[in-house]
């Protein structure tokens, strides 16, 4: 995956298009993840344990890793992420528009 946690995305398609905010989780195997702030449901939650009030709740959704690009620091627009091989053996992701090294 290009994306990971912790990285800052912008959202490219759907109802929250031009939001931005952190990666929170990511699921591989599903190619979803979710972003803070962003997709956010309401649901409808039993009085247990952890919550004892139960209730109506917003919480994110995840979504489709396609609907999202990488932001970099400074940055408005989003960019493609490549890799990149250096020297040592070390592969590490490149931002595709300035060239820098994400990891």
């Amino acid at each position: 995956m290009k994306i990971r946690k912790g990285d800052n995305v912008i959202v490219i398609a759907g109802k929250d298009k031009g939001k931005k905010g952190e990666v929170l989780a990511v699921f591989p195997k599903e190619n979803r993840l979710i972003v803070s702030g962003v997709n956010m449901v309401t649901k409808h939650q039993k009085p247990s344990m952890k919550n004892q009030t139960g209730g109506i709740v917003r919480r994110e959704a995840p979504l489709h890793i396609s609907n999202v690009m990488y932001l970099e620091k400074g940055q408005q627009k989003g960019t493609r992420i490549r890799y990149k091989v250096l020297e040592d053996g070390r592969k590490v992701r490149v931002a595709k528009a300035t060239g820098e090294t994400i990891d």
